[in-house]
């Protein structure tokens, strides 16, 4: 009874130091000081709050786990030490049934656990919208992107970014020659995800989800933009010399300035799309091999 006392005492300044410290943490902190949150501003996507919470709400379940087990490895060393004037082996053990069972289920409840909330957490965020408000068709490339904006039947072909000095790693690249996604603010995106030659992987840092992009099939990704903003973009597959390069920025802008975007590159003649007759990849289904009159030629 002693003993419970004494723990119930020193539980209670414990948890209000840790409610304190909790209060007191800024937007970064409480998620994790993961990338896109900002005081008093939403996610810049519906996906990321989600995302930060399975993450942050993981890592404080396996620190607690982490502390009860240095707890019992010092309690153990120091509540069964060798005393002075003992001598001889110390009493064996053949086996603990309880400690046994603790050691099986425990851990398997946490791997279940965790199993549960991502698998719930990954099928709502792969979710399709039978009705987004803007589709988006992306062609990963060696070593750039295309865009295809497939409602309003324009496109932008992006080009390879240039480094500062070529030849010189390390010095940058050149903002201008990176190629942009523009995205209205407050709308449901759908990107329909392909590669033309090797895999790829389209990522948007601050949205805190990626997706791979692969030769000959069609990966679909879903979010529902909440910030304006301009956001850092890039190839997370390696695929060849020049993947530290295939970068892309991401700007969410107002609905207005999205659509004088699209009449801008409507004025400038980037109607259409960019399809598949522009992949590299000869071997995939449904792409003919070429014929020895088209190789004459």
């Amino acid at each position: 009874m002693r003993l419970r006392r004494r723990i119930r005492w020193a539980a209670i300044p414990l948890a209000t130091v840790v409610i304190i410290a909790l209060a007191g943490c800024t937007q970064a902190q409480l998620h994790g000081f993961l990338p896109g949150f900002h005081e008093g501003q939403p996610a810049v996507t519906d996906n990321a709050e989600r995302i930060s919470n399975l993450w942050v709400g993981s890592w404080i379940v396996l620190l607690v786990v982490g502390a009860i087990t240095w707890f019992l490895i010092v309690f153990a060393a120091v509540v069964y030490r060798r005393r002075r004037g003992q001598t001889g082996l110390p009493v064996q053990l053949r086996y603990n049934m309880p400690i046994e069972a603790f050691y099986t289920i425990v851990p398997l409840i946490l791997v279940l656990g965790f199993f549960a909330f991502t698998a719930r957490d990954q099928a709502e965020i792969t979710k399709r919208d039978p009705n987004p408000d803007q589709t988006i068709e992306v062609y990963g490339k060696q070593w750039g992107w295309d865009f295809n904006y497939l409602d309003e039947d324009v496109y932008t072909a992006g080009v390879q970014t240039q480094p500062e000095a070529l030849g010189t790693p390390g010095t940058g690249v050149i903002e201008s020659t990176v190629p942009v996604l523009v995205l209205p603010v407050d709308s449901t995106i759908e990107f329909q995800l392909r590669s033309r030659d090797v895999a790829h992987d389209f990522w948007v840092i601050d949205f805190l989800q990626k997706m791979d992009v692969y030769p000959g099939k069609t990966n679909y990704m879903t979010v529902h933009t909440q910030r304006e903003g301009t956001y850092a973009g890039k190839c997370a597959e390696f695929c060849g010399d020049y993947h530290a390069q295939m970068l892309f920025t991401v700007k969410v802008v107002s609905q207005a300035a999205y659509q004088d975007y699209i009449s801008s590159l409507r004025d400038q003649g980037f109607t259409g799309r960019l399809g598949p007759e522009y992949d590299r990849s000869p071997n995939l289904s449904g792409i003919e091999a070429p014929t020895e009159d088209s190789e004459v030629q």
